[in-house]
């Protein structure tokens, strides 16, 4: 536990001193996206009746429960009509759509994105600014620190089952301990693991990110992408895009709009779009349209309007050149109108 919380701290100190400088760079990093691997290779969480009746299991449920229903915290950390599981489906437990068991076992890691080394929790603070476009809750916080709880809780009984220890109770760990995520020295596996996954480099579980899609034989087309939209999309996800909402349940996720994610999220990019939506879309089926079809309806759902990139500063062309160097439109014109420049 001692050695857990000291690595916490060293974290902690590095963040900080990034922090100091207040106009971090960003080199455009973005999730990364891996070559598609074998279904048997995937870890497979336990099934959720099998979380203990204890303190700890009680913030793996609750950690369930703000995954998948993230609305709960609408006005508090969520500004939009998004839920965690829109993008990281069944759960967050499905190979090849950025499971959380893939995540949890990446982190503490360095990211490009804010020039820092980040824990897990840290992580899943950025979502919460750019992709739910609200407010990150704090350190150490309860729904922080359950949402970092279920991600462990996921990630540890795959890994056990896995390695034939299916009769091995999940370890309880400490709330310092699952924020600072799997990928580190303090972060003792069974000995049957340590060869396969060595700390520093368990980030590359197989089923991890979205798998990458290559190159469309087309530059993506935002007129062939709203053929396919109206005919694919639209009858979840609206003929403008809002979603489906009924008695203030918002069934299906607005794909741009106010109550979208903002320009600053992984998901306004093109290419990120294309290797979820060709991965998992529609809904309970996948694969059901080509690749060109997924790069032209990503390069379609990402050419509107939608909230502002929480970086920005006043200056639309600095924003631009300074944290959108990557396949999208924001800072350019579609359709006579420039994006980003009245965004929500």
């Amino acid at each position: 536990m001692k050695k857990y919380l000291i690595t916490l701290a060293v974290i902690t100190l590095l963040s900080n001193n990034a922090l100091a400088n207040t106009d971090l760079p960003d080199k455009q990093a973005e999730l990364p996206a891996y070559a598609k691997t074998e279904e048997s290779e995937h870890l497979i969480p336990r099934n959720l009746n099998t979380i203990p009746d204890t303190p700890f299991g009680d913030k793996v449920k609750q950690g369930y429960s703000l995954f998948v229903n993230s609305q709960t915290m609408q006005g508090k950390y969520v500004g939009n009509q998004q839920n965690c599981v829109n993008c990281h489906m069944q759960a967050g437990m499905k190979a090849n759509s950025a499971p959380l068991w893939a995540a949890f076992m990446a982190y503490p890691a360095y990211r490009s994105k804010n020039d820092k080394v980040n824990t897990y929790a840290e992580r899943i603070q950025g979502c919460f600014t750019y992709s739910m476009n609200g407010s990150a809750p704090a350190t150490d916080s309860p729904e922080l620190i359950a949402l970092s709880a279920y991600s462990y809780w996921l990630a540890m009984g795959g890994l056990l089952d896995k390695y034939g220890m299916k009769d091995t109770p999940i370890p309880e760990l400490s709330d310092a301990a699952v924020q600072l995520g799997g990928n580190d020295d303090s972060f003792v596996l069974p000995i049957e693991m340590m060869k396969d996954l060595p700390a520093g480099k368990r980030g590359f579980l197989a089923g991890r990110s979205f798998p990458k899609l290559d190159k469309p034989k087309q530059a993506p087309s935002i007129e062939r992408g709203e053929i396919v939209y109206n005919t694919t999309c639209a009858s979840c996800h609206g003929a403008n895009g809002e979603g489906i909402k009924e008695h203030g349940v918002q069934y299906f996720p607005p794909l741009w709009g106010k109550n979208s994610f903002n320009w600053g999220a992984g998901m306004h990019r093109i290419n990120t779009a294309a290797f979820f939506i060709y991965e998992n879309m529609p809904l309970g089926k996948s694969v059901q349209i080509s690749k060109q079809e997924a790069w032209d309806v990503a390069a379609f759902m990402n050419s509107h309007e939608r909230p502002q990139d929480p970086r920005f500063k006043g200056d639309l062309k600095a924003n631009q050149d300074k944290y959108h160097n990557h396949q999208g439109y924001y800072g350019k014109e579609v359709n006579g109108e420039v994006l980003g420049a009245n965004s929500f």
